[in-house]
Formats: structure tokens, sequence, C-alpha cells
């Protein structure tokens, strides 16, 4: 063996030994995070994200001080592991254990707040933000620059929040809350997606028009990818029975059939949050009760520990990554600039946020002729401050933006990415210190048994149509039968006729179940999924969700 083969051997060697520690630290601090995060279940202000986070900033510095400042974390950030990796099975748990009865009832505010209220936070963003750096001096941007910051701050992070919400106790709220989450990330993506492909250098009405509609475009087959991806999983598993010979096998389809649709999505260049999210959706309607018992509690289980993994392993690196020195060492000597643009762009997003919320929610309340259906001021406080805190989606696509490589190389892309990591910090550690205090405050203990009251009546009102969940009982059919037609529009949307949710429900029942599957509508066969549930599933053809 010659000289240089030992060499490169002895490199490698140590490389190799390099990975091997960082990871192994990297699952010793999971490990960390999910036991304090336990303990501290019943603090007053902590939650599982902060505390993943802080744990990140405290490993950060220990690491900096012990490289005597030349490193703060022990992997290197890469934007293909957040959103090819991480972010995947956090967006799929999302569809797949939503409540997808309140869901897709509350469907229209979800829309609006998560898509159009999701534009309206880019524009005011994006305009902003080119009116006053120009008072700043941070280096060229560009017209793609201001407009890609747009869409990174309008990329919200409601983690913090919905780990304080119980969507039994309060459905409605994290009902909106949850849904303008996915829909928000998903159309924050699809805008960054879309400035990448257009040289917005020189916008004109033929480019704007051709920009909003690639992006209609991408969204809606985003979503019948997601929804043709979860039919054929249900399909294939309806009629193979892979549960006969072997539940392994099952379980192994359905995991990597969610995370097919999200690469296909990817590799046609489409959305592929809103993808994996219906797809979840759909395999929860369909394919889940076409498996074994023993394969349900395992995928629920399974799915639902990928994506908590992998929400603490995000917080965890987001803490340590944010000091590194490298990006820090360009802004150090003119370090009120980079405080400067922090908070003008946390300015921004706390404008643009109340700039949709409350007016969007107005309107949304004009369709609800029910007191107990719409959404009361505090909250709208609430889906306000959900929405306040930017995650790891917005460090991503600004690495993805203005770095190379995860290298920053110029003093005008370091300062936007120390800002956009300072605007995380704060929203993540000051804002999600306050949710638990906040939500108390707003959404009182002794009101809970109200609200499960509320939320029980409610459930009469259907003001989305297009509803998979699969219905209500024979007596909600029965009633819906007796009541009047609807006279104008606002009563088509508050009043539960045979509308399009009825007809859905017949449609779905005669053509779809006896194809796809689903509780109550799979054959019985001898040595399928359903042999031992078929004598207590016979005759049932609907249940609530």
């Amino acid at each position: 063996m010659g000289v240089s083969a030992v060499v490169r051997l002895g490199v490698r060697s140590a490389t190799s030994e390099a990975s091997v520690n960082s990871i192994t630290l990297f699952v010793v601090l999971l490990c960390l995070c999910i036991l304090i995060g336990h303990l501290l279940e019943k603090n007053r202000w902590m939650t599982e994200s902060v505390t993943a986070l802080l744990i990140g900033l405290c490993t950060g510095i220990v690491i900096l001080l012990n490289t005597e400042g030349k490193s703060s974390h022990i992997l290197v950030f890469n934007e293909d592991l957040f959103f090819i990796y991480l972010l995947p099975p956090i967006i799929f748990n999302a569809g797949f254990q939503v409540k997808k009865k309140r869901f897709f009832q509350n469907f229209m505010t979800i829309t609006l707040l998560g898509a159009v209220g999701s534009l309206v936070s880019f524009v005011i963003i994006s305009l902003g933000s080119m009116q006053l750096f120009k008072k700043l001096d941070i280096g060229f941007l560009e017209m793609g620059d201001y407009l890609a910051l747009g869409a990174i701050f309008s990329a919200t992070d409601s983690v913090c929040t919905l780990q304080v919400l119980d969507q039994d106790e309060t459905p409605l709220l994290y009902s909106l809350v949850f849904g303008e989450g996915v829909v928000n990330d998903a159309t924050s993506v699809a805008l960054f997606n879309a400035i990448q492909k257009f040289d917005l250098s020189h916008i004109n009405s033929t480019i704007a028009m051709e920009f909003s509609g690639s992006f209609l475009v991408l969204l809606f087959a985003s979503m019948v990818l997601g929804v043709v991806v979860g039919l054929l999983s249900a399909y294939i598993i309806k009629k193979l029975y892979l549960g006969r010979h072997s539940t392994d096998r099952e379980v192994a389809l359905m995991i990597l059939m969610a995370y097919l649709s999200y690469m296909v999505a990817e590799l046609f260049d489409l959305s592929g949050i809103l993808t994996v999210f219906f797809c979840g959706l759909v395999m929860s309607h369909y394919t889940w009760h076409n498996v074994t018992e023993s394969s349900r509690v395992t995928t629920k289980h399974a799915f639902a520990t990928f994506s908590f993994v992998s929400e603490i392993f995000i917080f965890l690196y987001v803490g340590m990554d944010a000091l590194d020195i490298e990006k820090w060492k360009f802004v150090k000597e003119s370090p009120g600039t980079s405080v400067g643009v922090s908070s003008i762009l946390l300015g921004l997003v706390l404008v643009g946020r109340a700039a949709f919320v409350f007016p969007l929610c107005f309107l949304s309340n004009l369709t609800r002729r029910s007191q107990t259906d719409k959404i009361g001021f505090k909250q709208q406080v609430t889906v306000w401050w959900a929405g306040l805190m930017r995650g790891a989606v917005s460090v991503a696509l600004a690495y993805n933006w203005f770095t190379m490589s995860g290298h920053t190389q110029q003093r005008g892309n370091a300062v936007m990415i120390t800002s956009t990591i300072t605007v995380v910090l704060f929203t993540n550690v000051v804002c999600g210190l306050l949710t638990k205090p906040l939500v108390r405050f707003l959404l009182p203990q002794q009101k809970q048994f109200d609200s499960i009251m509320m939320s029980a009546e409610s459930e009469m009102s259907l003001a989305m149509p297009l509803l998979l969940a699969n219905g209500e009982d024979s007596k909600s059919n029965m009633s819906s039968d007796n009541m009047p037609r609807p006279s104008s529009l606002r009563m088509f949307l508050t009043t539960p006729t045979r509308s399009v949710h009825y007809y859905w429900r017949k449609f779905d029942d005669s053509y779809m179940r006896p194809v796809f599957g689903g509780r109550g509508f799979v054959p019985y066969a001898p040595g399928s999924p359903n042999e031992n549930m078929h004598q207590s599933l016979l005759g049932e053809q609907i249940i609530v969700e």
C-alpha cells in the first residue's frame, strides 16, 4: 500500500470518526430534550420546542468555547436535510392525525388565513423591506431578494401554540391554527419556488400573470398528486390484503408511499408540503381502514413518533446553528445594521400578521350564523399570536437564497442570514415563553367545558363543502332531509342542508369507498384485514371522526 493510499485511509477514518462522534452527541441531546421536556410538561412557561431551542443554544455556546470560537454546531446545516428528511414526516402526520371533519368544516376560513393571508403578508414584507432597507447600509439587494424576503418571513411556525392548545377542548381554535400553519407553509414555499423560476428584475403585467398562473397550477397539481397517491395506496392494500401474510409489508408500504408522494412532488417541482399533507388526509380516510388492527396501531404511533423526533431535531439544530461564527463575523463591524434589519423585519411580521388575521376573521364571521361558531376576539388574538413565530422553514429558505452550499459569501447575504436567525430566535424564545400564560389568560380553564359544549353544537353547522370526514350518524341524515333549502349564499354556507356535503357523502359511499375501502366498506374475505372485525362492522357505513 502506497503512502498516498495510507494518507487517504487515515483522513477517511478521521472523518468517519468525527461523524460518529457528532451523531452520537446529537442523539444524546435529542434524548435530553425529550426528558427535560417531559419534566417541564406542567411548567407555566416552557414548551418542548422552546426547551429544545434553549438546549441547542447552550450546546452551541459550549462547543463555541471548546473550539475557541471556530464552530458552534456539530452538524452542518443543509436545507436538503430539512426539506427531504425532516419536514415530510411532520407534514404527513399533520394530515394523517387531523380531525378531518373539523378541518374541512373550517376549510374556507383556513384557506383565507393560510393562502390569502400569506399573500397579504408577502406583499407587506416585500414592499416594506424594499422601502425601509434603503436607509440602511446592507449592500446591494435586487428585486428578487426583496420578494424572497417576503416569502421567507411569510412562513409561520405555530408549533409552540399547538403544543399548548388541545383540539378536544378548543377544537375550532386548534383547527384554525393548525390548518393555517400547514396551508401557510405550503403557500410560502410555493411562492419561494415560483420566485426562483421567474426573472423578476423587471416585472410587467405579462410576467405577473404568468407568475400567478404558475403559482395556482402548482398548488392545484400538488393537491391532486397527494390525493392520487393516497388513493393508489388504499387500492393496492385493499386488493392485495398484504396483512394476510405479513403486517410488516403493509406498514412498510404505507410509510414508503407517503414518502413517495413528497418525493414525486419535489421531482416535478410541485409543493411537496401540500402533496404529502393531502396524501395523509386520504390515507387516514381510506388506506388506514384497509390494514389489520395491529398495523393501525403501529402506523398511528410510528407516524406520530417520526413527526415528534423531527420537530425536536429541527429546534435543537436551529439553536446551535444560531451561533455559527462564520455568519456573524461579516456583521461584527456594524452590529447596529443587523439589529436594524432584524427590528424592521420583526415589525413587518407583526404588521403583516395583523393586516389579514382580524379582517379575514371578520369576513369569516359574516358567514357564520350561530354565535358559538363565530371566531371571538380572544380567539383571533390567539390565531394572530400563533403566527408570529418563525421557524425552520424560514431558516431553510433563507439559507437556500442567501448562501452557497451553507456558506455565506457576501456581507449583504450575511446580514440577511443573521437577521433571519435573530427574528427566529426572538419570536420562538420570547413569544414561545409567553405562549402558555397568554393562552391560559385568553382561554381560562373554567371555560373549557363551555368550549366543548359549543363544539358539540357547532357540529350541526357545516360551513365547508367537500367534507372528507366519514360523516355523521343516520339521525343527522334524516334531519338534513327535512331542513329547508338555502335561499341565499349566507344560508348556503351556514345551514346544514342537502348541499355539496350531502352529495359528497353519497358519492363517497356509492363509488369511492367500495373501490378504495374505508371503515365499513371493505368487503369481507377470508384472510383479509377485516376478517376479525367483520361481524362488528356488518351494516355499519359511517362513523364520526
